[in-house]
């Protein structure tokens, strides 16, 4: 199960941070420009967008670094827990929208997200 943790969690780390960086760097006007799955944007301030990425990026980072660098590696479990958050809040976005079937692959990560955190808190915690 370790193994499958390590793998969803690089897939996770990886997909947030390359969205989190391209929300970071890009204006909104381009993220909306690139079709129906970034139409969000439209009801965001672009300081919320920019927001959203750091929370992101920086979820991302959780998810690796204190594992892998052995300091305080009890925050991967918490990191995962911050992006469920993110994407419970994501899929309420989506659904006030009517994007359903842009939800699913909200609720996608999240699951994805909740197993790294049930693993990481339990059954293959790095603490115990």
């Amino acid at each position: 199960m370790n193994i499958a943790l390590w793998i969803v969690t690089g897939l996770l780390a990886t997909a947030f941070a390359a969205g989190g960086g391209l929300k970071l760097i890009m204006t909104k006007e381009k993220i909306a420009s690139h079709g129906a799955a970034s139409a969000w944007v439209e009801d965001f301030a672009a300081a919320s967008i920019k927001g959203i990425g750091a929370l992101e990026v920086l979820g991302a980072l959780g998810l690796i670094l204190p594992a892998v660098l052995d300091v305080a590696p009890g925050l991967v479990p918490v990191a995962a827990t911050g992006l469920a958050l993110v994407m419970v809040g994501a899929a309420v976005v989506r659904l006030r929208r009517r994007e359903f079937t842009l939800v699913v692959v909200d609720l996608t990560y999240l699951v994805l997200l909740l197993f790294v955190a049930w693993g990481r808190f339990g059954p293959e915690s790095f603490t115990g």
